[in-house]
């Protein structure tokens, strides 16, 4: 039996035209109610407003980035970094603007069902990125690293990307961050370890600079410690000082670092991201 493609058509249309409807407001734009929602269940708002010179801007009102900061530091996407490039990437995808937390698309009045559609699905993408967050993908994981530290810890304490001086090669042998939190006391040398390849490496430097006769004390910040493999992880927690086994035990890791140093060398700004 072969299909009608004008009755199905026909059908498609009416079906989806049902499940959007617009209400006029008393400050002249259009609220517009489609079946497009957040992966929560609420739904995407979405406004039409009259432009100046013809057309109309269809856009959501700064309201998906106010559902973003439900659920993570919004600040975190507006920043250079990973979720930054992916806002842009989705933005140009969709021939989309951005202005102070609203996105935007200015079209013709014929062409708005599917600029509607582009909007739509773009919003959808954006919030999106709040899982990204929660997921700790590698590619984010140290830049959640980065913002934790300097809520524990005042940034003057904290040396990114640290080299230890005085040694050849030493750039080979990097460490994520050395803190410093007393003169009589020796350095942390904190590593971020999102995988297995990280956890050697680490295992490493640790050992290489120890053999060489550096004084420091490490500490180990996983991403999920329950995804490295037991030989990497029974290697590393050996030669390792202290650690978290994810940036969800953050708090256990500032009762570990005042237990350490003393609360006034922590700076009092939540641990949170």
């Amino acid at each position: 039996m072969s299909l009608d493609i004008a009755k199905l058509q026909s059908a498609m249309c009416k079906s989806l035209c049902s499940e959007v409807e617009l209400h006029q407001r008393s400050d002249g734009r259009i609220a517009i109610y489609t079946p497009f929602r957040f992966a929560d269940g609420d739904c995407l708002l979405m406004m039409a407003e009259p432009l100046p010179a013809g057309g109309i801007r269809l856009t959501d009102c700064g309201n998906t980035m106010m559902h973003l900061s439900y659920r993570m530091n919004i600040d975190s996407i507006l920043k250079p970094g990973n979720r930054s490039d992916l806002l842009s990437q989705i933005l140009r995808d969709h021939d989309l603007r951005f202005d102070d937390g609203e996105i935007y698309v200015d079209t013709p009045a014929d062409n708005a069902g599917r600029a509607l559609f582009r909007l739509g699905q773009a919003l959808s993408q954006v919030h999106d990125i709040s899982f990204l967050s929660r997921s700790r993908v590698a590619s984010t994981f140290y830049e959640d690293l980065d913002a934790v530290l300097h809520r524990i810890a005042p940034a003057a304490r904290i040396t990114p990307n640290y080299t230890v001086e005085g040694f050849d090669d030493a750039d080979r042998y990097a460490i994520d961050y050395r803190l410093d939190f007393a003169e009589n006391n020796c350095p942390l040398f904190l590593f971020g370890i999102p995988s297995d390849d990280k956890a050697r490496l680490a295992t490493i430097i640790i050992q290489h600079w120890r053999s060489l006769g550096v004084i420091f004390t490490s500490f180990l910040v996983y991403q999920d410690l329950a995804k490295i493999s037991r030989p990497d992880e029974i290697r590393l927690l050996n030669v390792g000082d202290d650690f978290i086994s994810s940036l969800s035990a953050v708090n256990e890791m500032r009762r570990k670092l005042e237990k350490r140093y003393g609360k006034e060398a922590l700076s009092l700004e939540p641990a949170t991201i």
